[in-house]
C-alpha cells in the first residue's frame, strides 16, 4: 500500500502507470480518482492480495482542501472548462457573512447533482465523454453527506474551504452549487485531497 501525493497535470491512472514499471507488478490499482488538475493524497494498492482490498478504501471518507473562484460558472466545474456564464461585475462580491451562511447550508446529508464531467457511466459510456461529444448527458442525483466545510480565506473572488465529506462526493459540485445559491457562480480553481479515513497527506511521498 503506497501513500503518494499526485502532482497536478496527470491522471490518477498515470500514477498506477508509473508504480506498475517502477515495481513490475502488474496488479496496481488507485482507491479514488483525483481529477488531473487536482493534488493530493492517493492511495495505490500494489499486489494481488492488496488491490482485493480496493473496494474497502473507495468507501471510506475524505477531506479536502479547496479554492473556489466566485464570479463564473465553467462547464467542467473546474480551472479546465470552458465559462458557461458570463463573469461577474467588479466589485466587492457577497459580504463574509453571506458567504458563511451558504456554506453552513451546505452541511449535513443532501442530495448532491453529479457535474456532467464525471466518470459515471450512462448505458456503458463515461458522461464525461458524452459531454465532450456535446451529447445530452441525464445523471441522477446521488445521497452525500458532508460532515464538516469550514472557511478558511475569503477575499473576493477567491474562497477557500476546508471540507469533510462522504465517499462518492464531488467538490466540482458542491463548488457548482454554492456558486449558484450565492448567486454569482463558482468553479474550483484548485483543489488538493488531505485525507482518506485515517490516512493523511503528510503521510504521503512523491511519486518515484
Amino acid at each position: 500500500m503506497l501513500f503518494i501525493n499526485k502532482p497536478a497535470g496527470i491522471t490518477s491512472h498515470d500514477v498506477v502507470d508509473i508504480i506498475r514499471k517502477k515495481t513490475g507488478e502488474r496488479r496496481v490499482g488507485h482507491t479514488g480518482t483525483l481529477d488531473p488538475f487536482a493534488t493530493g493524497l492517493l492511495i495505490v494498492l500494489v499486489g494481488r492480495e492488496e488491490t482485493k482490498r480496493q473496494q474497502e478504501f473507495m468507501k471510506l471518507d475524505k477531506e479536502y482542501v479547496a479554492t473556489l473562484h466566485l464570479g463564473e460558472e465553467r462547464d467542467t466545474g473546474d480551472v479546465t472548462g470552458k465559462a458557461i456564464t458570463r463573469p461577474a461585475k467588479a466589485g466587492p462580491g457577497p459580504a463574509r457573512a453571506s458567504v458563511e451562511e451558504v456554506v453552513k447550508k451546505f452541511t449535513g446529508e443532501q442530495m448532491q447533482m453529479p457535474p456532467e464531467y464525471s466518470a459515471l457511466k450512462i448505458k456503458g459510456k463515461k458522461a464525461y465523454e458524452l459531454a465532450r461529444r456535446g451529447e445530452k448527458v441525464e445523471l441522477a442525483p446521488r445521497k452525500i453527506t458532508v460532515y464538516d466545510m469550514e472557511i478558511m480565506s475569503y477575499e473576493w473572488p477567491k474562497l477557500t474551504i476546508r471540507v469533510s465529506v462522504s465517499s462518492g462526493t464531488y467538490i466540482r459540485a458542491l463548488a457548482r452549487d454554492i456558486g449558484r445559491e450565492l448567486g454569482v457562480g463558482a468553479y474550483v480553481e484548485k483543489l488538493v485531497r488531505t485525507k482518506i479515513g485515517p490516512y493523511t497527506l503528510d503521510e504521503a511521498e512523491q511519486l518515484p
